[in-house]
């Protein structure tokens, strides 16, 4: 790994070198480097074993305040590159150069590898625990690990980079009675060991919920989403936040900081330190920092990159990231934490008279506006304190903002669902409608 990345260095030399000579008053390079290793297993079965490789190298010029973005994948010609990124640039607008300060900042690699035996050991460990309790039952999944090196450098002597590790397993376990069939699956993101046993006790405790199918809760019911579907609920609070959009007057919470926006039980942040999403420095080598987004229900703070910033008068917050190597920074997040509460998942449950739970969704949710109206995947109905079956061709609608102002609950069993880091929670106001019998 130490020569590779001595070469991704030594092409981002190149590369700045090359702009400068050619007119660029100004470059920057943006290096990607992953090589992943998935374990598949269908049908019960190891399937295969892949190793794949990819690599990007993204350059961002200006000559005469025009930009230009050029991205190559694989092999680099660097006059070819640096030609096209000039190109390009003559195309667009002539715009306020924003490039990050001199620094070097080499930080050290993050997480650690696993053996490809392992991954497999963990596979097959999992489903072997599933069919000992549901022997009749398919199991589909993937382990893998993959190590990503970035790389960023520009004319102002910047220079930052970090290789991360990370782990991460899926499953799913399909279980067909009759014409009714049944998709549960879970998985986790870690760095240094995965855990099979949680996620198969996760995956279990569903299977049992799920052996009879009951009619859902109709009208306005607590609704308990647990930490894997909660997420869908934070979509339209991060799009709330992004500074762009309250740039563009598009987010609701444009005019309301230091005012109370949500339910004072929920505290809201991101963190550069935290689990497998952590991150050192943006897209535009800005070190990120601890935000605080909600406290107590009390917004805080918004996000934004160089250009964001410093049109709402905020200066950049460290979240300046690209969607593709082939975009131009803008605002985003690397993680997302929600506070958990002190109340437990089975707590939580015990305290619903007359409710649902909602674990996998069908859709995407809520946008900016905050109105939903999902299909529940898998989900359940809960009576006096238990769970008395699943719920099926049910519907929950409901906007995100005036739910999240009747939070009943927040769990204290949060977990990493892709880069966002939630408990379960209990809200009201939403509505349910399904077939009865």
């Amino acid at each position: 790994m130490g020569s590779e990345n001595l070469q991704l260095e030594q092409l981002a030399q190149q590369l700045l070198d090359l702009a400068r000579r050619s007119g660029a008053e100004a470059a920057e390079v943006l290096q990607s480097r992953s090589h992943s290793r998935p374990v598949f297993f269908e049908a019960n079965r190891l399937k295969q074993l892949e190793s794949t490789q990819s690599e990007g190298t993204a350059l961002r010029v200006w000559r005469n305040g025009r930009p230009g973005l050029a991205v190559a994948y694989g092999p680099v010609d660097p006059q070819s590159l640096v030609d096209k990124a000039l190109a390009l640039g003559e195309l667009n607008e002539p715009e306020t150069i924003e490039l990050a300060h001199p620094q070097a900042c080499l930080y050290p690699d993050i997480g650690e590898a696993v053996a490809v035996e392992q991954l497999v050991e963990w596979g097959r460990m999992a489903i072997a625990l599933i069919r000992e309790a549901y022997p009749e039952i398919l199991c589909t999944a993937e382990w893998d690990c993959e190590v990503e090196t970035t790389r960023l450098m520009n004319s102002n002597g910047l220079e930052c980079a970090y290789t991360d590790t990370t782990l991460s397993c899926y499953l799913s376990a399909e279980w067909v009675r009759g014409d009714d069939f049944l998709s549960v699956s879970d998985g986790q993101t870690q760095r240094g060991k995965l855990d099979p046993v949680s996620v198969v006790n996760q995956i279990l405790q569903r299977l049992e919920w799920s052996r009879d199918n009951v009619a859902p809760p109709i009208g306005r019911v607590p609704i308990l989403f647990t930490a894997k579907a909660a997420d869908m609920l934070w979509g339209a609070l991060q799009a709330a936040l992004n500074g762009k959009r309250v740039l563009e007057r598009a987010s609701p919470w444009s005019d309301r900081l230091g005012q109370v926006v949500t339910s004072p039980s929920l505290t809201i942040c991101q963190d550069p330190t935290a689990g497998p999403f952590s991150c050192p420095f943006d897209d535009e080598g800005t070190p990120t920092r601890p935000i605080t987004f909600v406290r107590e229900g009390i917004l805080q703070n918004f996000y934004s990159d160089r250009v964001t910033g410093n049109r709402l008068g905020t200066g950049t917050t460290g979240n300046g990231f690209r969607p593709s190597l082939g975009s131009y920074p803008t605002p985003g997040l690397f993680n997302f934490l929600i506070q958990p509460g002190r109340t437990s998942f089975e707590e939580s449950i015990a305290s619903i008279s007359r409710g649902a739970i909602v674990d996998q969704i069908l859709g995407s949710g809520a946008g900016i506006s905050g109105d939903f109206s999902i299909n529940v995947d898998l989900g359940y109905r809960v009576e006096n304190g238990q769970v008395v079956g699943r719920i099926k061709d049910t519907m929950v609608a409901g906007n995100v903002y005036a739910a999240l102002k009747q939070l009943v609950t927040i769990c204290s069993d949060a977990e990493w669902n892709g880069s966002c880091y939630t408990p379960s929670l209990i809200v009201e106001g939403l509505s349910v409608t399904g077939k009865q019998g």
